[in-house]
Formats: structure tokens, C-alpha cells, sequence
């Protein structure tokens, strides 16, 4: 492994834009004019806009060769704070749960099945919890996120999106996507858009529906990170506790991509010991299990689709790498592995009919552009839910105090107390 190397945090992040800069839109289409959409297809309630037809639903591909351009303007992501959840989901403003990455044997024959069946506490995830945990970070830290600098006295805070890492990790993969469709509802609130999943009934007929393999194998990543992870710098693991995966350590980042100012949180699994470790977020490492590679086919479809997972969980919040242990079948960790996020888009160039980092990125900025474009109203109970199937076009339909409504009332409460006399509930 040759993680020791130094790693330059800022290779991975291309600061140009295009020259030839594009008009916002790209690829919206009118979905009436594509055959294989259902008529009225999550019809658009609202009146047109001036560059649609009237009645027309507006709609974002997600044809990849739409998305082939420059990459776009991705700023280094800066950590502005973290939180931590504790063994009974609780909130703390605070790094409480960081733990620390101790380097394996590169092979290292951990027993990723041990304590399944007795030392496992297994949080319930048919609660959803929407953003209601960032959401306290922001309440608890609002004055690092005062827009009282900026002209627009109505913005409550100076960034255009709220959500999770994972909701962007989604948003990137979705032009290579061929099996999972996606719901993120949006809500304008005093100037910023706050995205939260909603749960398809794809996804919870597939958790309803799990088999006990299926159930022991999302326990063998959570048990991987007890072999590797120390609860302080100076300590070992202890394999023999208890896995509980309440714990959480988040961290919070500020960035930009393209036009879009951007703050979202994402689980952290540890971060390097060596006091002399960059500061967050370039000394978090992301650990990951996968099956052993014995053919080069498995190592091909590794870099086809792990990799793509892998790359943009980690290139969100600028995580420089992904350390993962190589299981066989009985679910023991046979060798190690190092893939630094900088190199991943090199590792796959040969790969016929690859994903592009590109790609995932101008998609996502596009889809970030439709959505300031179409969500107007600035009203925390009113939802634009944004749906999209593979092989289809994003659309998106509006509720209003539906149950799709997640910003809670005591945040509303809380960030419009102080605020500005013209704000509209």
C-alpha cells in the first residue's frame, strides 16, 4: 500500500471553467415530445415559464453524452464544522465519535462475521430522519453561515443548497445508473433549497424484502471498520466490543459547484492518526469491503461500477482516499487496498465504455441549475418532489403541506426568529 506517499489535496479538484459557456438548460427537454414518457408524467403545476411552452412539463435528461463538456468548477471543499451521533442516535455538536485509522497487515485474515449474532445493535432504518440532523448543526453553528454580509437581507444563510453527501453521491451516479430510480424533495426556504430523499417504493419493498445474507453482509462493513478503527490516536482496535451503528461521525463541508454554493454533510469512517496529517477534510479515510478479485473480469467490474460509488462518495467532501479489504466468500478479509481518490479517474481510463467523472459532475451541476429554475416558491410547506427511473428524464411534480413537507417546525421557527419583517410563511 503506498498511502504513506504524499497527496496533494487539491490535484483532484479542476479549478477552470469552460470557455465556451454553456446556457443553463442543457439538457431540458419537453417530455410530451418523448414517446417513451407516460402522458401528464408528474405534470408541472405552475404556470409556464417564459422558455416553455405553455402545458409542456419541463423535464432534465440524463443522456450522458449531453454531460461530455469541460469538467466544471469544483472549489476545494472546506470543512465548517461536525457532529456526532451516539449509540442512541443522539445529537452533539461536537467530535465526540471521530475515530482513528490503524493501518491492517495486508492480509489480514479478520473474521468480518464475528459478533453478528450477539454483540450487533442495529439502528431502525425504517425511521427516516430527513435533515433533521443537519439541520441542528446549522441551528447550533448559524452564526459561521450568516449571510448578514451579503445584500439579500431575506437569505438566512449564504449557501444555495442544503442536503446530504449521500443525496449528491446519488445525483452524480445517475447518468451510469441502470437499476435505482430516486425521489429528492426540495423546499425553497429564505432563499436556500434544502434537498431530502424520499424513500421509493422500489427501495422499501427491496429493505422489507432482505434475506439474512443480504442483512449479514451490511454488518461485515460496519464490523471491518471495528478491525481498523481506534477510538483515540494512540490506542488499538478492539474487535471484541460491540457493533452499534446509531454512532455516526459526520463531517459538515462548505463548497461550489459551477454557480451552486453548496453545504453538506456526510458520514466519516476515520481519519489518519499521524498528528501530522492535513487538516480536515484531506486526513478522512473511507473504508470499504468487497468481494476478492481472482479474474480479471472481477477487477474490470470493480473499476466499472465499485469504483464510480467509491469515487464520488469520497470526491464530494474531498476525501483523499478509500482503504478496502478483499473478503472471500465466508466473509474473511484476505488483502488490502489503497485507491487514492486523484488516481481513480487514471485507473479506469482503459476500461471500455467507462464512466466519466465528467459526466457525473456537469450532470449534477445541470440538475442543481433545474432545480433553482423550477422550485420559486420560497415556502417551507411547499415541496417540489423531483422523480426520476433509469432510462427515463428527471421531472417533477408540487405538494403542498403534503406529507412530503421534512423542514420541522421548530427549524422554521428558529431561522426565521430574528430574521427579516418581509419573510413569507
Amino acid at each position: 500500500m503506498d498511502q504513506h506517499r504524499p497527496h496533494n489535496p487539491n490535484s483532484s479538484y479542476r479549478r477552470h471553467r469552460s470557455e465556451d459557456k454553456r446556457e443553463r438548460g442543457d439538457g431540458w427537454r419537453n417530455p410530451n415530445e418523448n414517446k417513451h414518457l407516460k402522458p401528464n408524467h408528474h405534470q408541472h403545476q405552475s404556470g409556464a415559464t417564459p422558455e416553455q411552452k405553455p402545458l409542456s412539463c419541463p423535464s432534465l435528461s440524463t443522456r450522458r453524452e449531453l454531460y461530455e463538456r469541460d469538467f466544471p468548477l469544483y472549489k476545494q471543499p472546506v470543512e465548517v464544522g461536525c457532529f456526532s451521533l451516539d449509540a442512541e442516535r443522539r445529537f452533539f455538536n461536537d467530535s465526540r465519535q471521530m475515530r482513528y485509522f490503524v493501518e491492517p497487515d495486508r492480509n489480514p485474515n479478520f473474521d468480518l462475521r464475528d459478533g453478528y449474532k450477539g454483540r450487533y445493535v442495529k439502528r431502525d432504518d425504517s425511521v427516516r430522519e430527513k435533515l433533521d440532523h443537519i439541520l441542528r448543526w446549522i441551528v447550533a453553528n448559524r452564526s459561521k453561515l450568516d449571510s448578514s454580509a451579503t445584500t439579500a437581507s431575506s437569505r438566512a444563510l449564504d449557501v444555495d443548497f442544503v442536503t446530504w453527501r449521500g443525496h449528491l453521491t446519488k445525483l452524480l451516479t445517475t447518468p451510469y445508473e441502470t437499476r435505482e430510480g430516486w425521489l429528492l424533495a426540495v423546499t425553497r426556504f429564505r432563499g436556500t433549497l434544502y434537498i431530502s430523499e424520499v424513500e421509493t417504493e422500489a427501495a422499501q419493498r427491496e429493505r422489507d424484502n432482505r434475506t439474512e445474507r443480504h442483512e449479514e453482509m451490511m454488518y461485515w462493513g460496519y464490523k471491518f471498520e471495528q478491525y481498523t478503527c481506534a477510538d483515540n490516536p494512540d490506542s488499538l482496535p478492539d474487535p471484541s466490543g460491540v457493533v452499534n451503528t446509531n454512532e455516526a461521525f459526520c463531517t459538515v463541508v462548505q463548497t461550489r459547484l459551477a454557480d451552486h454554493r453548496l453545504l453538506f454533510s456526510g458520514e466519516v469512517d476515520c481519519r489518519d492518526k499521524d498528528p501530522d496529517a492535513p487538516a480536515p477534510p484531506a486526513c478522512y479515510v473511507e473504508l470499504k469491503t468487497s468481494a476478492e478479485i481472482c479474474t480479471p473480469k472481477q477487477r474490470s467490474n470493480l473499476h466499472r461500477f465499485k469504483l464510480l460509488k467509491w469515487w464520488a462518495q469520497s470526491f464530494l467532501p474531498g476525501v483523499p482516499r478509500v482503504v478496502a479489504g478483499f473478503r472471500d466468500h465466508e466473509g474473511v478479509v484476505v488483502s488490502m487496498e489503497t485507491f487514492h481518490i486523484s488516481k481513480i479517474s487514471h485507473l479506469i481510463k482503459n476500461e471500455y465504455n467507462c464512466w466519466k467523472p465528467t459526466v457525473c459532475m456537469n450532470f449534477c451541476s445541470d440538475f442543481m441549475s433545474f432545480v433553482k429554475h423550477m422550485a420559486t416558491e420560497d415556502n417551507p410547506s411547499v415541496v417540489y418532489l423531483f422523480s426520476w427511473e433509469p432510462r427515463r428524464d428527471v421531472t417533477f411534480s408540487i405538494h403542498r403541506d403534503s406529507q412530503y413537507s421534512f423542514l420541522p417546525h421548530w427549524y422554521v421557527k428558529e431561522m426565521t426568529s430574528g430574521g427579516d419583517s418581509h419573510h413569507q410563511s
